[in-house]
């Protein structure tokens, strides 16, 4: 299998993980389902184990919150959901400092795409709504914003869902 990166990009329940789901089983009767979320509060747990139920015994699920390129996934079909939980545990942990969180994605980002496999990133696009009046909430989107445009322009396909409808970017 030839390195490929996919990029599924979107608004808040535009339907991008279930676009992102098809098309990988669509690519793989064994997609790897790589999980970033922490488990943030009680409500968040519940929703996490209700996207595990739903996904069916097809997929192989791996939790990793940070380091995504230590992973074995040579020669798989891998959907990565998602890239803003991915980007929040980075920006968390290193105190809400922009620079140094995109640094550190960067970094692992391009670790990881060096693997031999096939990628399907789900992201959001944060920025399309008003301006917070949170300033911690304007850095994040910052860095969301910066994160996909290097995401994109690495990867071979880019994706912007609509309404539950896909638009091919690239």
């Amino acid at each position: 299998m030839a390195r490929r990166i996919i990029l599924i990009t979107g608004g808040q329940r535009s339907g991008k993980s279930s676009y992102a789901q098809r098309m990988a089983l669509s690519l793989a009767p064994d997609p790897i389902y790589l999980a970033t979320s922490r488990v943030w509060d009680e409500e968040h747990r519940r929703r996490i184990e209700r996207h595990k139920a739903e996904r069916g015994k097809e997929w192989t699920s791996i939790e990793e919150e940070k380091e995504l390129s230590r992973l074995e996934l040579e020669g798989r079909v891998v959907l990565v959901d998602c890239v803003t939980l991915w980007a929040t545990n980075f920006f968390f942990d290193l105190d809400s400092d922009v620079e140094q969180s995109l640094v550190s994605l960067k970094s692992e980002f391009d670790k990881l795409i060096v693997k031999d496999a096939l990628f399907i990133f789900v992201t959001n696009e944060i920025g399309m709504g008003e301006m917070s009046q949170n300033d911690v909430q304007r850095k994040f989107a910052d860095l969301q914003g910066w994160l996909n445009q290097y995401i994109a322009a690495k990867s071979d396909e880019v994706y912007l869902m609509v309404s539950g409808l896909p638009l091919k970017v690239k």
